[in-house]
């Protein structure tokens, strides 16, 4: 296999990372954690979910199942034109999925962090060792509760049509990042006991090692995307080394190098494709980008609502006179710059309690809500204004408005979302 160099790193990410194209496709990742009706306590393994997903066949609409090391459920929508599209798909395969597991009384908990069990990985794969192996050896006692116990909803975008729209979608997705982070914060709750952050997921995940979840785009003045996510990759520790190229045979365990200087030749043998992509893989930021925006931001939120975010997001990025509104106003909250770190974190904090923050929160949905009906999704409209009604017109996230313990919700999609019909990996 060949050695790659650093001129080959710039034109994998350059080539992959930011390809551009007609924007208009939508994907979601939806991960949840499950717990037994019977015992919430208990851990639900992933033998039981595996014998009971596999005995149904695949989801109708085409959704990727997959499991994340605690258990937790992962649904992956195809990319497809629009929210209303996406939002259909993935609702059939949330409600074919929820009746199935509702069967042998298993349930769907309506938070983005387990409220009352510890964290315990199931999954044996080389990868997740190594990961719990790196963050043990960094004294990150976070790093096994997000691997294990936290749950996200990711939102997923087209990077733009050309270089100078990408550059500007990019922008637009970090100084939306808090708001989305504040928004919809939905795990206030861990231990059975308050934290004192609505979201205590993105806390643990801003907490477990700040260079491979810090935003790329960081404060200040805006550069170059693909530069910055270069920089990024290449001044990462290196998680972990497999001892064949693609994950074969034993792996190395945090070897105490930068990517940078494994390509130097300080690693344990030389750096081919498939050791950047599998780096790459080990890189968290709230935007990532891999030929599309990965928004990673967002909690997991009750069956009712995950599509918010999805509509949201979509009608600001894809609308173009949403998109204007939403510029103008995240632009306004971080002073014409990008987020400052002090930012998000009070956005995880604080939730729409932050008077700028709830005040651009209200401004991109109230935007979002008029823009849906243009893009042929009026019934997500009507989704969205109940949500704001109900959340960010008052002030409020979910973490606000739940219950001090999340009770689990019978998994079924078709409860979580009577109010419209047509809406609808690894870490």
């Amino acid at each position: 296999m060949a050695r790659m160099t650093t001129e080959d790193v710039h034109e994998y990410i350059n080539g992959v990372c930011f390809k551009t194209g007609p924007p208009g496709k939508v994907g979601a990742e939806t991960e949840w954690l499950v717990t037994d009706a019977a015992d919430p306590t208990v851990t639900v393994t992933i033998d039981r979910l595996a014998a009971l997903l596999e005995g149904t066949g695949p989801p109708p609409a085409g959704s990727l199942i997959t499991f994340e090391p605690g258990g937790q459920i992962e649904l992956s929508s195809p990319a497809l034109p629009g929210p209303a599209r996406a939002h259909e798909a993935l609702s059939a395969d949330l409600e074919y999925i929820g009746k199935t597991l509702a069967q042998d009384g298993l349930c769907l908990v309506e938070s983005a962090l387990d409220p009352v069990r510890t964290p315990r990985r199931q999954l044996r794969l080389p990868r997740y060792g190594a990961m719990e192996r790196f963050f043990a050896g960094r004294r990150s006692h976070g790093g096994h509760t997000m691997m294990c116990s936290t749950a996200s909803l990711q939102v997923c975008l087209d990077t733009g049509a050309d270089p100078a729209d990408l550059r500007a979608r990019w922008e637009l997705a970090h100084r939306l990042g808090p708001v989305l982070v504040a928004a919809f914060a939905n795990s206030a709750i861990w231990r059975g006991r308050p934290t004192g952050w609505k979201s205590t997921r993105w806390a643990i995940w801003a907490g477990i090692d700040a260079d491979r979840t810090a935003p790329v785009a960081g404060s200040g003045a805006p550069s170059d995307p693909a530069t910055a996510w270069i920089e990024y990759v290449l001044a990462a520790d290196v998680m972990a080394v497999p001892e064949i190229p693609g994950g074969e045979g034993t792996w190395l365990p945090d070897p105490g190098i930068t990517f940078a200087e494994w390509i130097a030749g300080h690693g344990p043998r030389p750096v081919t494709l498939a050791d950047l992509e599998l780096h790459l893989s080990t890189l968290f930021p709230p935007v990532r980008p891999r030929g599309w925006w990965e928004l990673r931001m967002i909690d997991a939120l009750p069956l009712r609502w995950w599509p918010v975010p999805v509509a949201v997001a979509a009608a600001l990025f894809d609308d173009p006179r949403a998109r204007a509104v939403a510029e103008e106003a995240t632009e306004r909250l971080c002073g014409g710059r990008l987020p400052e770190p002090g930012l998000w974190l009070r956005a995880a904090r604080d939730g729409m309690s932050d008077p700028d923050v709830a005040a651009c929160a209200r401004r991109c949905l109230d935007t979002a809500v008029e823009a849906l009906p243009r893009m042929g999704a009026a019934s997500l409209a009507l989704l969205v204004d109940d949500y704001a009604d109900r959340h960010t017109r008052r002030g409020l996230s979910p973490a606000d408005t739940r219950p001090s313990v999340p009770e689990p919700h019978t998994a079924h999609a078709g409860a979580a979302d009577r109010h419209s019909r047509h809406g609808g990996g690894a870490r």
